[in-house]
């Protein structure tokens, strides 16, 4: 059984930091392209980045550029979002996604289309 789980979420205040986690079980991240979304209160689900599976490119939407990293521990079976300088507007649940190679053009676009497996998310609010 496939699990995609994110962790790592919670309160912070503005211009602080989290370190999200998505670790996955019964396959092997390596082989998929990973993206990350997030969904806030009564807004449409967001492709935030995307990391490829065969060249390790990083892409993200412009919002976060140079705020947040995207990164992959083969050895863990995990992929990171670091996000620093974090504001109220990066409020919102984050999910993990997996894409077979096929689908790495969607992941680096951010749009959905073409993933294999979902985590359940992880709850970041950032407020003072």
């Amino acid at each position: 059984q496939v699990q995609l789980v994110e962790s790592g979420g919670g309160l912070v205040q503005p211009g602080g930091s989290l370190r999200l986690s998505c670790a996955a079980s019964g396959i092997t991240l390596d082989y998929y392209a990973i993206g990350w979304f997030r969904q806030a209160p009564g807004k449409e689900r967001e492709g935030v980045s995307c990391i490829s599976s065969s060249d390790g490119n990083t892409y993200y939407v412009d919002s976060v550029k140079g705020r947040f990293t995207i990164s992959r521990d083969s050895a863990k079976n995990t992929v990171y979002l670091q996000m620093n300088s974090l504001k109220p507007e990066d409020t919102a649940v984050y999910y993990c996604a997996a894409y077979p190679k096929r689908y790495s053009s969607y992941c680096q676009r951010g749009r959905s289309y073409g993933v294999d497996y979902w985590g359940k998310g992880t709850l970041v609010t950032v407020s003072s």
